[in-house]
């Protein structure tokens, strides 16, 4: 014993070696000596590090395990949620007609696509992580990037993912209450279990959450199918007089703000296409397989769209369309019969595969921004075995399930109509500027210049439409925004904060790093 002490555990230097413990979990392998045992950011325990045996060689980081079948998945299935489902009203409404109807469905699956083709290039370009986040902060620098961090963590993340759950628990619902309303208890309840478990699912394994969301894809894929068969099948029985062309233009709006109007309700149901590009570091050879999927998906997600709202038409008028409350369900009671559940059960499996993708996405996105330094760094750890962004993942959730207790969420959304268009326009100007200011960069991909500028001019229509149709919601939209800029200051921009302060976010950091058994990403 010669060669030992007992250890006096109030004495000031073993509280100095547990803090240093514990700062070598906090801190990236980069910041450790070659060699050092505690290289993987974790506390060592019996020699064997959990880094070597769940990362392999190449340690905690989340893997590259996005396929082209997955990517393509991701696409199409958090494009396609409730709303082609349930109200694709919102088109007809402002354009007045049938045919007027399916060219703005068709002109927003080419404009969605346009977008997505530049996007592509910004992905194999900036090969981050965080869609728009990402590009912003590359062009435009921290508190632009920030901003949109905010809004998308606070607002329009959550509550959009609450809604597709809460969608879901209500098609769920409606067998057992099939002469009334589901109760609103009752439908927020199932959401919160359908978040909760996609939650674990993702935490679980990055394949199993993969895995999930082809099967979900596949399946809404096939109930549209269904649908637009029924639809070829009363075309060729010849009972649709409304869908010839002297017959299908009646009634069409072609006011300026009524096409604006259609165009926004068109575009929002395609919204989704730019997901791929948040998990761009997870993808197998993304230079490939990021194009690949986008060539793929938007036009399979635009036949869909145009072809189904055909097979509506082909049995409901514009005029029953509006006054119905899911019109697929309406569709299938008219020609399903005593199979007419089928329908609910789709739409309810389709919420449920966007739940899934949506909750995928935003937790990389939160991910990344807390690895650039604007969310706190417990968010861009990794649990060493599973391999998955449990913190984020976990943040997301909790997140989403504050929702639960608002009444009006729409009301919030509305706010924001014009943020996503604002952010998508900033970051394709970016590209441009990129071209310009950075020819050097690699670009696997580089589109034809004018479809950046005719998408961003687009763009522009958009917000303009936006800002003159609902000016009142835009104002609190930005007041909203505007309460970024302090939270900023104050959580990024101020260096100097009092050591009392430091040493509470970095006790909680730590304990909350404990519980949840993960470690900083490898460099």
């Amino acid at each position: 014993m010669s060669g030992l002490k007992k250890r006096n555990s109030n004495s000031s230097a073993d509280r100095e070696e547990d803090k240093q413990v514990t700062e070598r979990m906090l801190t990236p392998s980069s910041g450790v000596e070659k060699g050092d045992p505690r290289e993987t950011g974790a506390p060592v325990c019996d020699g064997k590090s959990p880094n070597n045996a769940a990362g392999g060689e190449d340690g905690v980081v989340l893997k590259r395990t996005i396929t082209l079948l997955n990517g393509v998945a991701i696409i199409v299935g958090t494009i396609i949620g409730s709303g082609i489902f349930v109200t694709p009203t919102g088109v007809v409404k402002e354009a007045g007609s049938v045919g007027l109807s399916l060219i703005v469905w068709a002109v927003c699956g080419v404009f969605s696509t346009v977008g997505a083709l530049c996007y592509a290039e910004l992905g194999t370009t900036i090969t981050k992580s965080g869609g728009d986040y990402a590009y912003i902060l590359e062009v435009y620098g921290s508190l632009p990037a920030f901003l949109k961090l905010w809004i998308e963590l606070l607002i329009i993340r959550p509550s959009s993912q609450y809604i597709v759950a809460y969608v879901f628990a209500t098609y769920l619902l409606k067998p057992i209450f099939p002469v009334c309303p589901v109760p609103e208890e009752g439908a927020k309840l199932v959401a919160c279990l359908c978040i909760l478990l996609l939650t674990f699912v993702n935490c679980y394994s990055v394949k199993a959450a993969t895995r999930v969301q082809d099967f979900f894809a596949a399946a809404k894929l096939l109930a549209l199918l269904l649908i637009i068969i029924i639809g070829f099948i009363k075309i060729g029985q010849g009972e649709t007089d409304g869908l010839l062309p002297e017959n299908s233009f009646e009634g069409s709006k072609y006011e300026f703000g009524s096409i604006g109007l259609a165009l926004y309700s068109g575009l929002f149901a395609y919204g989704g296409w730019n997901y791929l590009n948040f998990v761009t570091e997870e993808m197998i050879e993304p230079y490939k397989n990021l194009p690949r999927a986008i060539i793929i998906s938007l036009p399979i997600v635009t036949v869909v769209y145009v072809l189904t709202n055909l097979a509506y038409f082909t049995t409901l008028s514009p005029e029953q369309m509006l006054g119905s409350e899911a019109v697929a369900v309406d569709f299938g009671n008219k020609h399903l019969g005593p199979m007419a559940w089928i329908i609910p059960v789709f739409v309810g499996l389709s919420c449920f595969g966007s739940v899934n993708g949506s909750l995928f996405t935003s937790s990389r996105l939160f991910f990344v921004g807390s690895r650039e330094g604007h969310l706190p760094s417990l968010l861009s750890m990794i649990h060493p075995s599973l391999l998955t962004p449990l913190p984020s993942l976990i943040f997301t959730c909790l997140m989403t399930l504050l929702y639960a207790f608002s009444n009006d969420i729409f009301s919030v959304i509305n706010f924001f109509s014009f943020f996503n268009w604002l952010c998508i326009a900033m970051a394709i100007v970016g590209m441009m500027w990129l071209r310009y200011k950075k020819p050097e960069l690699e670009r696997p991909i580089k589109v034809n210049i004018l479809l950046p500028v005719s998408f961003v001019l687009a763009c522009l229509f958009l917000i303009i439409v936006s800002f003159w149709k609902t000016p009142k919601e835009c104002a609190i939209g930005f007041g909203i925004i505007a309460t970024g800029v302090p939270v900023y200051l104050i959580g990024v921009w101020w260096k100097t904060k009092p050591q009392w302060l430091q040493d509470g976010i970095f006790s909680t950091t730590a304990l909350c790093q404990k519980m949840m058994e993960v470690v900083p990403q490898e460099s």
